[in-house]
């Protein structure tokens, strides 16, 4: 059986939705409103979720909202991976850092160049990490008091360890924010990029390995297989191109890969997308 689940962002989004006329239209078996009032649950007797999924895009293309189309019996994740910057905080933190070491022109540069998958990930971090070479290493605890969490960040996290998930944070970006985001969030661990430091000054290189797009997915890979789960059972949510491998691996395998207000070149390569809601949408998307 297919389970489509369509999400709006408020009460006032959905006070003209009628499920009972979508139901009867798409011809659904039967239908739900989720408990939070934002969602509501569409029920095929299908195998194929695209044929469920073209047929409701049609359908719902003027409503503002998001949707999901899934196996009913794989719905309920057992492990989440989630990019940081832009996904579960606001900031892109490097570009914090560079406006207080005023090159954040040069910095917010090469990381739209990046995030939209003009410029490869190494090259970029490296060039931009380069531009941090020796200044204190305490503007790098200054940039961690702009940190804000993206709303329905929590709740999501929350949600989904109360649901007996494991959570995983996984960032091209910097470890000194990553383990202050992943201890606020609530995330089993987390896997991040390391500055090197020198006297008390930003280096301006990395520790290697660097993670990138590649090291993503293959963090998507070892969950599941410590796990022993398939990857059906599993979420991943980013925003930017270096997280197109990890969701698009996911999704491929059946699994939920999400694009979260994602950059054009993602939303052209990810179908599970979500553009009007924040992040309780993938525990929406669950049933959750």
């Amino acid at each position: 059986m297919i389970v489509a689940t369509l999400v709006f962002p408020n009460s006032d989004t959905s006070r003209a939705f009628s499920p009972d006329g979508l139901a009867l239209a798409s011809h659904a078996t039967r239908h739900e409103r989720q408990a939070n009032g934002l969602a509501y649950d569409f029920f095929y007797e299908a195998d194929a979720t695209q044929v469920v999924r073209r047929k409701l895009q049609m359908m719902t293309s003027d409503l503002p909202c998001d949707l999901f189309v899934q196996h009913a019996e794989r719905r309920r994740k057992k492990f989440l991976i989630a990019d940081m910057e832009s996904t579960v905080i606001q900031e892109e933190m490097l570009d914090e850092v560079a406006g207080l070491m005023g090159v954040r022109a040069e910095v917010a540069s090469i990381t739209y160049r990046s995030i939209n998958g003009e410029m490869d990930f190494i090259d970029a971090i490296s060039a931009r990490v380069a531009l941090f070479a020796g200044r204190p290493s305490s503007l790098l605890d200054e940039a961690a008091k702009r940190i804000t969490l993206t709303p329905g960040a929590a709740d999501l996290i929350e949600g989904m360890k109360k649901s007996g998930a494991r959570c995983w944070l996984v960032t091209g970006g910097f470890a000194i924010f990553a383990d202050i985001v992943a201890h606020r969030l609530g995330f089993d661990r987390f896997y991040a990029n390391r500055l090197a430091f020198q006297n008390g000054l930003i280096a301006g290189t990395l520790h290697h390995p660097v993670l990138d797009r590649e090291a993503k997915r293959n963090y998507l890979l070892a969950g599941c297989s410590e796990l022993r789960i398939d990857l059906a059972d599993a979420a991943a949510v980013g925003d930017g191109a270096n997280d197109i491998p990890m969701l698009s691996t996911c999704a491929d395998r059946g699994g939920l890969g999400v694009a979260y207000h994602a950059k054009q070149r993602v939303r052209e390569e990810i179908t599970d997308q979500v553009n009007h809601g924040d992040l309780r949408a993938l525990l929406y998307a669950q049933g959750l």
